[in-house]
């Protein structure tokens, strides 16, 4: 089930060496429920074949206007399209765009298309920064055309620095977020989310920690933005792209991230604590590095409790304020995964408590994920199948908006 009413999305490909990364933009769009038709240009055709657009995208794909005239291809495509995503964007292609011309089918897509469109262009440094390239982007961005400024980092060859592709779900994001298929149910509330996993040093280079990435946080971000929200995302080491207009607070440890929280709790309307938050931390932090012993054997280590940020915030919630929590649970022998979960709900005092059981290709690092939503009043629950992370963090904020 996609995370909003299916879209009928127009990939573009331009003719660069980034167009492999664009096979995997496909697969992410279609993951999340879109319909998506891939329109390339003649020379992307040179880095990636018909037979793999064809076959991840479940449509013909052509570059000509010649091809099934009957239809009307170069005007029909656009006119249809929901959101048309052109990455890469070569400079070749930007400038075709910006003069207007209409010479192969994705130039008479962007010219009958009545729907957002999003540029991610891909180039060497040296054509990014050419004056005409960047007076091309000027034209079209003054047409209300998305372009998403290129990444820094490595080129084809041993080329560093500006034109390279950002990664497949940042355009989607940003591109996704052109498109209004939701109510803006939380226009103007202001929503705090935690992401990632903390860190606890026992020494300058060693520390207690887990295996989160982020993922979630990110999507719930992404989600909460796009329905309208002020969003302000607290992350504790994370590495993925961050969501476009997100206001985010970079933390490492359990203390930093409580106070990043507290700090901005009162101001919240509604606070997900997705982060995967340390229970315990060293009573000592040696400041060098500690050195193993010869002859040494075992190491104790002593603990303590961290402050539990979600029973803190559950306790001093102001009203109408909703807070949700997470756990990331595994049955033993004391319970399954949603007995410990309903005792944690009951513990914690939060309004809702998102719970999934970690393992078998779920939970932390996964795109995908399977929950249950615990909802305190009126005691329910809800199901939630196997999705993707983005389908996952709309789920939350429907109950949350519920």
């Amino acid at each position: 089930m996609p995370a909003s009413p299916s879209l009928n999305i127009v990939l573009g490909v331009g003719g660069g060496i980034a167009a492999y990364k664009s096979a995997s933009l496909l697969r992410y769009l279609k993951e999340l429920g879109h319909d998506v038709h891939v329109v390339p240009t003649r020379s992307a055709l040179h880095f990636v074949g018909t037979a793999t657009w064809e076959a991840l995208s479940g449509h013909s794909v052509s570059t000509e206007v010649w091809d099934d005239v009957a239809e009307v291809p170069h005007v029909r495509i656009g006119q249809e399209a929901d959101l048309v995503i052109v990455a890469p964007a070569t400079a070749d292609f930007m400038s075709r765009a910006a003069s207007g011309a209409a010479n192969d089918l994705l130039t008479n897509v962007l010219l009958t298309a009545q729907c957002p469109v999003v540029l991610a262009p891909a180039m060497h440094t040296e054509m990014w920064l050419n004056a005409a390239t960047q007076n091309n982007v000027s034209i079209l961005r003054s047409r209300g055309v998305v372009i998403i400024d290129p990444a820094v980092g490595r080129l084809t060859g041993s080329d560093s620095g500006p034109g390279r592709l950002p990664e497949v779900e940042q355009i989607a994001q940003i591109a996704l977020a052109q498109v209004s298929q939701r109510s803006k149910d939380l226009a103007g509330k202001q929503v705090l989310i935690t992401a990632g996993g903390t860190r606890e040093y026992l020494d300058p280079v060693r520390f207690l920690g887990n295996s989160s990435s982020g993922k979630q946080g990110i999507a719930l971000a992404q989600a909460a933005r796009d329905r309208g929200a002020n969003v302000t995302l607290v992350c504790a080491n994370v590495t993925l792209p961050l969501p476009h207009g997100v206001d985010v607070v970079p933390v490492e440890t359990g203390s930093q991230l409580a106070a990043a929280v507290f700090a901005r709790s009162e101001q919240a309307d509604v606070v997900v604590m997705a982060a995967a938050v340390a229970d315990f931390a060293p009573v000592q932090v040696s400041d060098t590095k500690m050195k193993k012993v010869a002859g040494q054997e075992e190491m104790t280590l002593t603990l303590r409790p961290t402050v539990d940020i979600l029973a803190k915030l559950s306790a001093d919630k102001k009203p109408g304020q909703v807070i949700v929590g997470f756990a990331a649970e595994t049955g033993d022998a004391n319970g399954s995964v949603l007995e410990h979960a309903q005792r944690k709900l009951a513990t914690k005092g939060c309004d809702l408590l998102v719970v999934n059981q970690v393992g078998s290709g779920l939970g932390f690092g996964t795109d995908d994920n399977e929950v249950t939503i615990l909802i305190r009043e009126p005691q329910s629950a809800i199901a939630v199948a196997r999705a993707p992370k983005l389908v996952i963090a709309h789920a939350v904020l429907d109950a949350v908006i519920a």
